[in-house]
């Protein structure tokens, strides 16, 4: 063969690979990822997902709540909400789905594989019977602690005289636990001797983080914000045992001292005792709010939420709301952002890792156009992997013409994508609607 021609002929495979390599690159039209199915579950009745995780089996587990007592939803009576846990095999095929409550209301937001093979979630609940023994006011944190059945091995309830809500937790390296969640200050005067001194510094919700041992005897409880509103959403145990807790916050005043204008990220540092090492507030003079943490593999943590703002800490906003990842090291300082998302209003609720040192990402969006690739209604459950430097490998929207969720997603053993949420849509990528809102479940083949 001629060099002019073998050079050319170089030249076009080296192409063709160039190509191929970039196929699921920063446009987000990757073929790599398939839905494998969605599906809806649920009652008459109002149900959500709201956890997902990997079970060690390879199959995986998911926590929300229902208010229905019928359809799929199995041993329930009454027509308030309950918790509602169901674990399904590497099969996808369910083994068990289990209700929790009183009479009241009772809600799920996160659950964790405990290291006996067990389980424990936590939630809210403003019950006083039933699975609940005790409630010091209108909700209370409410955790339980289930064998690898969904049998109740334990239950605790820690709250004062306002609305308290368990929004994330952690199993500790010492076997115990970390729960954050949202301390109502203002209403809570079942503090005792704390109460006064708490109100002079603390006016709306704080970050109220408790540490338990394995038993859920409390350790010690830690309030951390300023005079408005403070709620955290994901938690993370560093290597030297620390633990960061990223949430938002509208303060600017005692723990808070740097807020950028509204809702901030807040994202704070406190020790195995939970003395407050470190806080930073990022984001722009609109609504910023931190959803989701995760280690990012070198050192330093990605952290997933969403920014209405253009300006300060923030730049290159879509539209009305994007999808913002920032980075940052272990002593809290901003390496590098990024805006994701299209002219409408785009989320970011969880941050997981992937089998091959990517991110897992779901949110939802009302964007068809930027980095989206269609929309099918209203809100659509969005899901997207990228890379370590934050660029997009490929992404999904899931819906139809009513409102559609996605609150939490996470990778199994077989590289698929799994994401839970809600759903109120019959009509295209959603078949059927069993009642108000069901529980969105969505398998992806990556």
């Amino acid at each position: 063969m001629p060099l002019r021609q073998l050079i050319h002929a170089l030249f076009c495979i080296f192409t063709l690979i160039l190509i191929g390599c970039s196929s699921g690159g920063t446009d987000g039209t990757s073929v790599q990822a398939q839905i494998t199915f969605i599906k809806t579950l649920g009652g008459s009745n109002n149900d959500s997902g709201r956890s997902i995780i990997k079970t060690f089996d390879g199959g995986y587990a998911i926590a929300g709540h229902t208010q229905s007592s019928d359809g799929d939803i199995a041993n329930k009576s009454n027509s308030s909400f309950d918790y509602w846990i169901m674990k399904f095999d590497a099969t996808d095929a369910l083994q068990w789905q289990k209700t929790y409550g009183g009479s009241d209301q009772d809600r799920a937001n996160d659950i964790i594989q405990t290291e006996d093979g067990g389980f424990a979630v936590l939630g809210f609940s403003n019950s006083a019977n039933g699975d609940v023994t005790e409630n010091e006011g209108q909700t209370d944190y409410w955790l339980l602690k289930l064998d690898g059945s969904g049998n109740l091995s334990w239950q605790r309830s820690f709250g004062y005289s306002g609305v308290d809500n368990g929004i994330s937790m952690i199993q500790t390296r010492d076997g115990g636990y970390l729960l954050a969640g949202i301390l109502d200050v203002s209403a809570s005067g079942g503090l005792g001797n704390s109460r006064s001194a708490l109100s002079k510094k603390h006016a709306g919700g704080d970050y109220w983080v408790i540490k338990l041992d394995p038993m859920g005897t409390m350790q010690w409880s830690k309030y951390y914000g300023g005079t408005f509103t403070d709620t955290p959403n994901g938690l993370f145990q560093t290597a030297d045992n620390d633990y960061i807790i990223v949430g938002f916050s509208d303060s600017n005043d005692v723990d808070i001292s740097n807020n950028q204008g509204s809702y901030d990220f807040w994202i704070i540092k406190i020790s195995e005792t939970g003395d407050l090492i470190w806080e930073h507030s990022f984001g722009g003079s609109e609504i910023d709010e931190a959803w989701g943490i995760i280690a990012s593999g070198d050192g330093n943590y990605l952290i997933v939420g969403n920014t209405r703002s253009n300006d300060k800490n923030v730049t290159q906003n879509k539209g009305a709301a994007d999808l913002w990842l920032i980075k940052i090291n272990d002593d809290g300082n901003l390496l590098w952002k990024k805006c994701l998302g299209g002219s409408n209003f785009d989320q970011g609720q969880s941050i997981s890792q992937s089998q091959d040192n990517t991110f897992i990402i779901s949110g939802n969006s009302r964007s068809s156009d930027g980095h989206v690739s269609e929309n099918k209604g209203q809100n659509d459950a969005w899901i997207m992997k990228i890379d370590t430097n934050g660029n997009l490998l490929w992404e999904k929207t899931i819906g139809g013409s009513g409102i559609d969720l996605a609150f939490d997603a996470i990778t199994l053993s077989d590289n698929s994508v799994v994401a839970v949420g809600e759903s109120n849509s019959a009509d295209q990528d959603i078949e059927m609607n069993k009642g108000f809102t069901d529980l969105l479940l969505i398998k992806i083949n990556d």
